[in-house]
């Protein structure tokens, strides 16, 4: 292992110039606009992974964007990891907000600032350095690795579980390894253990079968968008909790030792919220802010809109309303069932002066994994190693879809060893991932592998 963590510094310039190169590539998986561009990604990853001595290293077409795969085989009595990221990257707008163009990556106070340096191009680029840094010195790694790097993860990931299905034989290994999530905090460790699910629907309310004259017809014909607001509104009740009718019946529960592990985390809720300016935070009753954000369900309203926002003034009572919601989901949570659960709340309540259309947009299956095995153990002492602390175990309230479908369709978990940070700006203008990070990611995955390979 020395001789691979020693190539890993000596070479760590050259490792920032391919990942700047990677970066210049604007792959916006959302805008068929770039299509080319998401090609190019593919291949300039499938040629690296060719250079470093992969098999089969190459962008298999699909009906929307290529999936990148290769495996290196070490030996028949190592352990074999299954290494899942996605080049493809959200689209830079607002242009205006970036100090520096989203395509053309610098270097500014310690940080690589571009369109995906966090999310995912920088963290799924680790894996790479880190096999080159085994093949280098000492001519294999010591475990085998396959490589599945997708281009949709930000349109949704469509052609994914297909394509794995299709190639569980070829794919079949002992876990996947995702790096793809974030540090608790700077210079805290941690491994990401359970993730929320999703049911995100679309609401519409349709009241006249036309827009009206508020003078005319206000005051006896009911406006969708004052009936949408209010039932919004309900959808919280006092204490902050949804009241969809069923909404809780399966929910795991936090059990004493889960509760106590999230409150031992070095967090400062007061810090947290001033960062995104607020001062006061709401919860629900009976659970801390970081329950409330990893461990709890929630919904939201993500957007609404009808009737006239043009300049000036119209006065139009509008025909209809419409909002976008999203639910947050914890195990046992099923995202079908909640989508059920939700449309039959809306047809209850909705005002017999109108009616509801509620459509299901996407889904995604809550996780949570296995802290005790072989590779989960790992990768805590290999960040152990790096950071000088145990890692924390944490759930984080975003979802990964993958995560399930490798569970559902391979039976395999996943380690998320990620080493983003939450201020790392993903999704937004002045996108940017630490160089301290990005080396100790490396140094981390170097230390994983050699862990996990004294395994087989």
């Amino acid at each position: 292992m020395q001789k691979a963590l020693d190539y890993a510094r000596q070479h760590f310039a050259a490792f920032l110039d391919e990942l700047i190169a990677l970066l210049a590539i604007p792959s916006v998986s959302t805008d068929t606009a770039y299509a080319g561009d998401v090609a190019r990604a593919a291949q300039w990853l499938a040629d690296h992974l060719a250079a470093l001595g992969a098999q089969g290293a190459h962008a298999v077409p699909t009906d929307g964007h290529p999936v990148v795969v290769g495996e290196y085989y070490a030996a028949e009595d190592r352990p074999t990891i299954l290494i899942y990221g996605h080049y493809d990257v959200q689209p830079p707008d607002p242009l205006d907000l970036w100090e520096s163009p989203p395509f053309d990556p610098v270097i500014r106070d310690g940080a690589l600032y571009a369109r995906g340096a966090s999310d995912d191009k920088g963290q799924l680029f680790m894996w790479m350095k880190a096999l080159e840094a085994y093949v280098k010195t000492y001519g294999t790694p010591p475990i085998n690795m396959k490589f599945i790097l997708e281009g949709e993860e930000e349109c949704g990931s469509t052609h994914l579980p297909p394509f794995i299905q299709a190639r569980k034989d070829t794919l079949a290994a002992d876990v996947v390894l995702i790096s793809d999530t974030a540090l608790f905090a700077p210079g805290v460790p941690s491994i990401t253990c359970g993730l929320r699910g999703m049911s995100y629907v679309e609401v519409t309310l349709t009241g006249p079968n036309r827009d009206l004259h508020s003078g005319v017809y206000g005051g006896a014909i009911e406006n969708p968008i004052n009936a949408l607001a209010k039932l919004i509104a309900d959808l919280h009740d006092a204490d902050h909790r949804v009241t969809i009718e069923g909404f809780y019946d399966d929910v795991r529960p936090l059990t004493e030792e889960e509760r106590s592990e999230i409150s031992r985390l070095p967090f400062d809720g007061c810090a947290w919220a001033a960062e995104v300016g607020v001062t006061h935070m709401r919860a629900e009753t009976g659970y801390s802010p970081l329950e409330g954000t990893t461990a709890r369900p929630t919904l939201d309203c993500n957007g609404i809109w009808g009737g006239y926002i043009g300049e000036g003034a119209k006065t139009v009572l509008p025909s209809k309303a419409s909002a976008k919601i999203s639910m947050r989901l914890v195990p046992d949570q099923d995202p079908e069932d909640i989508v059920h659960r939700i449309r039959a709340h809306f047809e209850t309540h909705t005002p017999l002066t109108m009616h509801v259309h509620v459509k299901a947009v996407h889904g995604a299956v809550p996780v949570l994994v296995n802290t005790q095995s072989p590779a989960m153990e790992a990768a805590a002492v290999a960040l152990e190693q790096v950071y000088g602390q145990r890692p924390h175990f944490t759930r984080i309230g975003g979802s990964i879809p993958v995560v399930a479908d490798f569970r559902r369709l391979m039976g395999l978990d996943s380690v998320l060893m990620g080493f983003g940070l939450d201020t790392d700006a993903i999704h937004s203008p002045n996108e940017h991932f630490g160089i301290d990070r990005f080396e100790q990611g490396i140094e981390s995955i170097i230390r994983f592998m050699a862990l996990y390979g004294s395994e087989g």
